[in-house]
């Protein structure tokens, strides 16, 4: 994805909402590379993601 023009107004910078705390991001420059892949705001909310349990009977 190529990295959206800013001149100096976040307003039209893409935007997120976050998988864990369900605030919204808003696209950074080091998030250029993978935007797609961003799911969480910080790493404290991907340690919080919610976790899928497996079945009691999984060895």
């Amino acid at each position: 994805m190529k990295a959206p023009a800013w001149k100096g107004h976040k307003q039209g910078l893409p935007r997120k909402v976050c998988a864990a705390c369900g605030r919204e991001m808003v696209w950074r420059c080091a998030w250029a590379k993978n935007w797609d892949e961003v799911r969480y705001c910080s790493d404290a909310c991907r340690r919080r993601r919610p976790r899928v349990d497996r079945p009691l009977d999984a060895p």
